[in-house]
């Protein structure tokens, strides 16, 4: 998860709507996709973040892919963290308008 993608929206602790409205850029823009990612505590709130915008901004919104999965990082004392992931694809069909 460390890449970063252009159509990626990294979720973090700022206000849902922030990402809401960042999503919904991203899926009206020339590609029509959006990748949405979080870590730990945040998945939660990937989650919302998806379905607000699947079920209030661009209804046609196709649920791709959906991937989870555990990361290990290394902590700042030299440990080792395992860290749960999500990653959420979302797009819109070609030709149709948001």
């Amino acid at each position: 998860m460390q890449r970063r993608e252009r159509n990626t929206i990294y979720i973090g602790k700022d206000d849902a709507v922030k990402y809401v409205l960042e999503t919904v850029m991203h899926l009206n823009s020339d590609q029509a996709k959006a990748i949405i990612k979080a870590r730990g505590n945040a998945i939660s709130m990937a989650v919302d973040v998806a379905e607000i915008v699947r079920n209030r901004y661009v209804r046609n919104t196709i649920l791709e892919e959906v991937k989870i999965g555990t990361e290990v990082l290394e902590g700042t004392r030299g440990g080792r963290r395992h860290v749960s992931f999500i990653e959420i694809r979302l797009s819109r069909p070609p030709g149709v308008a948001a």
